[in-house]
């Protein structure tokens, strides 16, 4: 076994208590992000659980996506619609650094549990509110899943070929862009309510420590110069299909055995050793496409070329080939190709647990590896994503005992 895997690992976020009210991705992906890194994260699921349980769900009860954004974390059960259940909330509330959560603007507040009744018990309590469009704004109050969040950003326009329909990616890349800046507001907030504490002894102000997260500005945020390219240039950009804009030779190719490569070849000093790699010297040594701008306006023919060249080779064949020119080259794995890859293995980017699947037996299953990497490797998953309601009994008596005993 590796010694860096014998040795405690480094969780800078020890200490720290997240109450999780969201469900879906967006606000449980910022919770897990702060629970792999040692905060402990109570998720409130309502007896029937988060939704996600369900999702990709093929056997058994609780679903591998649930599991994987819910690691690290604890399920207790309550209900928000009755009295009962907005009390507990605000007992845990008192009692944790941040509150995570993911419902319509305005939901919390109709409860009484919005971010200034939960204030009065814990004025350093941090907020960190993910919703389709913010808080504030003609469009706060319209609901949205990220498929539309994507869609108002600017970013499904871009994605599929130009003579086709925009099409979607195969993950929720808004959800789980929101919570990426879900858990660094999380941690932004945090370090400043430390740093006025420590300089000038007082509580943050409610409206700093309010993290306002909406879906369609985070995937927006992602978007390079769409905007700044057309007010300075006009530019329009268009869907380029696996291509990207203004950039050539750059796509994936088929090769003869099924499978598929992605080449980048596109800068000026690598494309004409990419070119003599694949047979190609007369466009190694055209003049005209010594530069991106005279790739790009004949990017099919440089396509084609590539393409005829990889279909009467194997994957392994190809990527030899372009490793030997020193030309920035890969497969495009699938989920197999992940699980068998050294690089991942190496970094214990790929974590095996036992799980219940719905078979008789547990099924040992790889789940991915904690990211970003400290010390050498990814830390070690604590636990995957928890039955439902498996700590209610540990957190009442932590947290709620004086309440239950009432």
């Amino acid at each position: 076994m590796d010694p860096k895997m014998d040795r405690k690992p480094h969780l800078p976020l020890d200490g720290v208590r997240v109450l999780e009210l969201g469900n879906y991705i967006a606000a449980p992906t910022a919770g897990r992000m702060l629970a792999d890194f040692g905060a402990e994260v109570i998720k409130i699921e309502r007896e029937s659980g988060d939704e996600l349980r369900n999702w990709r769900l093929y056997d058994g009860d609780t679903s591998m996506l649930f599991r994987t954004i819910n690691r690290n974390k604890k399920s207790v059960v309550l209900d928000l619609r009755t009295e009962e259940g907005r009390e507990d909330v605000k007992t845990l509330a008192a009692q944790c650094d941040v509150v995570l959560e993911n419902f319509r603007p305005g939901t919390l507040e109709k409860w009484g549990i919005g971010p200034e009744q939960l204030s009065e018990a814990n004025p350093e309590l941090i907020f960190v509110r993910i919703s389709a469009f913010g808080q504030t704004g003609p469009y706060s109050e319209r609901p949205g899943f990220a498929a539309v969040a994507e869609a108002y950003g600017g970013f499904r326009e871009l994605v599929g070929d130009p003579d086709r329909p925009p099409v979607r990616v195969g993950v929720s890349i808004g959800d789980s862009i929101a919570g990426l800046y879900g858990a660094f507001g999380a941690v932004m907030a945090l370090y400043e309510r430390l740093r006025i504490r420590d300089t000038e002894d007082r509580p943050l102000p409610l409206a700093d420590r309010i993290v306002d997260v909406a879906l369609n500005e985070a995937i927006f945020s992602m978007m390079e110069s769409l905007v700044p390219d057309l007010g300075a240039y006009g530019v329009k950009r268009e869907r380029t299909g696996g291509r990207m804009e203004g950039i050539a030779p750059s796509n994936g190719y088929l090769c003869v055995d099924g499978s598929s490569v992605v080449i980048s070849g596109n800068a000026d000093a690598i494309f004409p050793r990419y070119m003599r790699a694949i047979g190609r010297d007369d466009l190694a040594d055209d003049p005209d496409l010594a530069n991106n701008d005279g790739r790009w306006r004949r990017r099919d023919e440089i396509d084609d070329a590539i393409g005829a060249w990889t279909g009467t080779r194997s994957r392994a064949e190809v990527l030899a080939v372009l490793d030997e020119a020193a030309v920035p080259a890969g497969p495009i794995y699938t989920a197999a190709d992940i699980v068998g890859d050294e690089q991942y293995k190496a970094r214990n980017m790929i974590q095996e647990f036992h799980v219940d699947a719905g078979g008789a037996e547990p099924t040992r299953v790889a789940f991915p590896g904690i990211v970003p990497v400290l010390g050498g490797q990814s830390l070690p998953i604590r636990s995957v994503g928890p039955d439902l309601g498996e700590h209610t009994d540990e957190i009442r008596k932590r947290f709620l005992s004086d309440r239950d005993g009432q």
